[in-house]
């Protein structure tokens, strides 16, 4: 896993790949959903959380919403969707060579493909994120 909530590679995987002059293949970098629009209001009936599924209620703390909806905020002010950001921010990284995307209509995938336009970050947004997931 490589997301926003899951940082591990950064420190470990992605200094590999560099070693050995190698890429990454990111998976599950939405966080089975949480780095979306979806679970900005809560969580719809219909959700992975509502239906007992990998992801947990228990994991939907209050201290992640609210990390879920300050990264939204900051996407917003980048022109992006959550969605969007959170793809760009695995992305970020040359040595990331491919995501990942569980798109379950076409609709999200096109919504996904958006973030091609805009995977460049400064250094205050990367501050900003950086201060919103400790």
């Amino acid at each position: 896993c490589y997301s926003m909530f899951d940082r591990a590679v950064e420190a470990e995987s992605l200094p590999l790949a560099a070693e050995y002059g190698s890429g990454f293949i990111a998976f599950s970098p939405l966080a089975q959903g949480l780095l979306t629009n979806r679970y900005l209001n809560g969580i719809p009936e219909d959700s992975r959380i509502a239906r007992g599924g990998f992801l947990k209620k228990e994991q939907l703390t209050e201290q992640v919403f609210n990390k879920i909806k300050a990264l939204n905020e900051v996407a917003g002010s980048r022109g992006q969707t959550l969605a969007e950001m959170a793809l760009a921010w695995v992305l970020k990284d040359d040595l990331v060579t491919s995501v990942i995307v569980g798109a379950s209509s076409v609709k999200q995938l096109e919504d996904n493909l958006k973030v091609t336009e805009n995977c460049k970050f400064s250094t205050d947004e990367i501050q900003r994120i950086g201060n919103i997931l400790q």
